[in-house]
C-alpha cells in the first residue's frame, strides 16, 4: 500500500512539473512572439499559430493580449475569418476594449457590403431580394453594436456616418433616434489598452 502511495505521489509530482514547464515554455514563446511582432518580423504569425493550441496556459490578461495581437496579424494577412475568431474572444473577455469592437465592426461590415452588392444586382428578382434583405439586416445587426461601442469610446466622423447609413438602409428610425443616448451610455466604460501583466 505504501509503495502504491509513493508511486502515485511521484506520478502526480511529475505531471505537475511537466505542466509548469509547458506553461513556462508557452510564456517564453509568447515573449518571443511579442518581440517578433513589434519588430515587424514576418514569422510572428507563424510563431503565434504555434501558441494558439496552448494559449489557455497563459494568464488570462496575457491570453487576451495575445488573442488581440494574433487577430491583428491575421487581419493584416487577409485572413478575416481567423481574425474575427480571435477578436471575438477579446470582445467577450474584455467587453469594454473598444479597439477589438472597432476591428470586428469593420470586418463584419465587409459582409454587409458584399450582401449589399448582391442585393443591388437582384432588384428584379423578388424572392432573391427578400432573402438578401434578410441577410443584409442580420449582417448589419451584427456589425452595428461593434461599431457603436467603438464610436462611443473613440468618436470618428467616418464611423458615425457608417452607423447612420446602416440604420437608414435598414429603415430603423427608432435605432437611429436612440443612437446618441446609447453612445453616451457606452462611453462611460472604455478601455483603450490591454494589460498583459
Amino acid at each position: 500500500m505504501f509503495k502504491k502511495l509513493i508511486i502515485l505521489l511521484f506520478i502526480l509530482f511529475a505531471a505537475a512539473t511537466t505542466h509548469a514547464q509547458t506553461a513556462d515554455e508557452i510564456y517564453n514563446k509568447y515573449l518571443d512572439f511579442n518581440l517578433k511582432r513589434l519588430q515587424g518580423e514576418g514569422d510572428a504569425l507563424t510563431l503565434g499559430q504555434d501558441i494558439i493550441p496552448n494559449a489557455d496556459k497563459l494568464k488570462e490578461s496575457m491570453r487576451n493580449s495575445f488573442y488581440y495581437s494574433i487577430a491583428n496579424l491575421f487581419e493584416n494577412d487577409g485572413q478575416s475569418v481567423k481574425a474575427i475568431e480571435y477578436y471575438e474572444k477579446v470582445a467577450v473577455a474584455v467587453p469594454n476594449y473598444y479597439v477589438a469592437h472597432r476591428a470586428l465592426g469593420y470586418l463584419y461590415l465587409k459582409d454587409v457590403t458584399a450582401i449589399s452588392e448582391k442585393l443591388n444586382a437582384a432588384k428584379s428578382d423578388i424572392n432573391e431580394n427578400k432573402r438578401l434583405t434578410a441577410l443584409y439586416i442580420a449582417a448589419t445587426k451584427k456589425a452595428l453594436p461593434q461599431l457603436e461601442k467603438a464610436q462611443s469610446c473613440d468618436p470618428s466622423d467616418e464611423t458615425l456616418a457608417t452607423i447612420k447609413m446602416l440604420y437608414k438602409n435598414m429603415k430603423d428610425t427608432q435605432g437611429a433616434a436612440t443612437l446618441d443616448a446609447r453612445l453616451k451610455a457606452m462611453s462611460k466604460n472604455c478601455i483603450d489598452l490591454l494589460d498583459d501583466k
